[in-house]
């Protein structure tokens, strides 16, 4: 079967409902940009999506944009309470500031990275001595413990990682303060004053049970993304950039709930025709991805 819209189609889906929805189902959010290029205009994708060890429904929303401006995040967050945990970029930052009910959190493994990318810069002899490998090795023994809590009810993770895991980030940050001055190099110059500089946003985890170290489960759900990115080149309008990303946010809010992504396509498109004219859009609640009416064969086989 072949279903064929209209970027005017498309874009006429209320995506208003279901940012609306997002803001009022979430309280702990992820937050990722992928830069793409389209003719000679670049272009943003803003990915949100719900953190992953919430325990509601799991989201993910793309918003294109033509810039990494303020306005964007603080536009889509001017509603929304809760906790984001987002990369060191100071947009986050500043829009935490002007939201009294917005709370940013840090991602270790943007942390990590700087440390592994300074890492690089030393003779493989001298490596395991270095500082950038002693912190990582800190790093890893805070992932370790992380880890082992991940079965856990939010409310006994938390105990947990103020028992366990806060007495490993406090040496972390004790470790990095007393040796900041030792940073020979540019690179590890650059991770240490970036993991001191974000110290309040990556001790945020340690607060709240539900709160992820990291955002790489927007990274996984972005992955898709960027690795077809050459293919659609040919989307050269914001109304075509603008469907691509209500596309993308259906299928990886499928993905996220278990579902398999062409399948619910297959019974989700030729639906919404029929309800174009309504003005009561409660049917869509029966078609969202956790809703319990779906068909089984849409969904994904749990492992056993």
């Amino acid at each position: 079967m072949e279903i064929k819209y209209t970027e005017e189609e498309l874009n006429s889906i209320d995506k208003s409902l279901l940012i609306k929805m997002f803001l009022n189902l979430q309280n702990q959010m992820e937050t990722l940009t992928v830069e793409t290029k389209a003719l000679n205009d670049k272009m943003q994708k803003m990915m949100y999506r719900s953190g992953y060890m919430y325990s509601g429904e799991q989201i993910v929303l793309y918003e294109y944009q033509r810039t990494r401006n303020a306005s964007h995040p603080r536009q889509f967050l001017k509603d929304y309470s809760g906790v984001c945990v987002t990369d060191g970029y100071q947009v986050y930052h500043t829009v935490e500031k002007e939201l009294e009910d917005l709370k940013i959190a840090g991602c270790w493994v943007h942390c990590r990275r700087k440390f592994d990318e300074a890492l690089k810069a030393v003779p493989k002899a001298a490596q395991k001595e270095s500082l950038s490998y002693l912190v990582i090795k800190q790093i890893q023994a805070v992932y370790r413990e992380e880890d082992k809590l991940k079965e856990l009810k939010p409310e006994d993770r938390l105990k947990q990682r103020q028992v366990v895991i806060k007495p490993l980030i406090d040496a972390l940050f004790a470790y990095l303060k007393s040796n900041e001055r030792k940073a020979s190099t540019a690179k590890l110059k650059q991770a240490v004053t970036y993991a001191l500089n974000q110290e309040k946003y990556l001790r945020v985890f340690l607060e709240d049970g539900e709160v992820p170290m990291d955002n790489n489960a927007s990274e996984r759900a972005i992955r898709g993304f960027c690795i077809g990115k050459k293919n659609w080149e040919m989307i050269d309008t914001i109304n075509g950039a603008a469907s691509s990303a209500i596309i993308y946010s259906i299928a990886e809010t499928a993905k996220a709930n278990n579902l398999k992504p062409y399948e619910y396509f297959e019974y989700l498109l030729p639906q919404i025709p029929e309800h174009m004219d309504d003005t009561d859009r409660s049917f869509l609640e029966d078609l969202l991805p956790w809703s319990p009416k779906l068909p089984e064969y849409i969904r994904k086989q749990k492992d056993c």
